[in-house]
């Protein structure tokens, strides 16, 4: 199974558009890299940083992040 997955207020907590604010809600995270191991795809999808012309840094931040909580996807768009 193919599952979209917002980011802001669903796995980070995030306040406007400070993204580098943001913080992991930890529980959700761990549910949905459950979903991952049991074989899902898993598809983050977020409008950070469209239409601007910074989209490069919101995706190389949201990417780190991703990383430094321990989320398990298939891609980012």
């Amino acid at each position: 199974m193919i599952i979209y997955v917002d980011i802001d207020n669903t796995i980070f907590k995030t306040e406007g558009t400070d993204y580098t604010k943001s913080k992991p809600i930890l529980e959700r995270i761990d549910a949905i890299n459950n979903l991952y191991e049991q074989g899902n795809e898993i598809v983050y999808w977020t409008a950070r940083g469209t239409p601007t012309k910074n989209y490069k840094e919101k995706e190389a931040l949201t990417k780190k992040q991703l990383e430094d909580w321990g989320v398990k996807y298939t891609s980012l768009k």
